[in-house]
């Protein structure tokens, strides 16, 4: 939390995904394209891809049963910014599973936890404060 005038740094959650806690809304990384409200899943605020196995993964050897996901087991989304086209997250999942929620934050607690200063966001990542040093 910044001081002077009370808002928050961003929170950077995964490699291409950041959480801003002023106006709760998950971000692109890359390019900076607000992605959807963080109430929900980051996902829905996506492009999202449907690919076949066979477009991703060579057969390992020749025959039947080649070491390759089998389409009839598997299905392989991948979800990317709506700005930069940057690829967020990949999901192998079973045929007619749902979209997996993967991150679920507690924003309320987070935002009172970063009033309290129990935790503070440094360079972009949540840490605890540093231990005052003794006298």
């Amino acid at each position: 939390m910044h001081a002077q005038d009370g808002t928050f740094e961003r929170i950077r959650f995964t490699e291409y995904l950041d959480l801003d806690l002023n106006d709760d809304h998950w971000y692109c990384h890359d390019c900076g394209t607000r992605l959807i409200s963080a109430r929900e899943s980051y996902k829905k605020g996506c492009l999202v891809a449907e690919r076949r196995p066979q477009e991703i993964h060579n057969p390992v050897i020749a025959g039947e049963y080649t070491f390759a996901p089998d389409e009839n087991w598997v299905r392989i989304l991948e979800f990317y910014c709506p700005g930069c086209t940057r690829q967020i997250e990949t999901e192998y999942l079973p045929p007619g599973h749902p979209i997996t929620v993967d991150i679920e934050v507690d924003l309320d607690s987070l935002k009172a936890r970063l009033k309290r200063k129990d935790l503070v966001i440094k360079g972009g990542k949540l840490t605890k404060p540093e231990a005052e040093v003794a006298a």
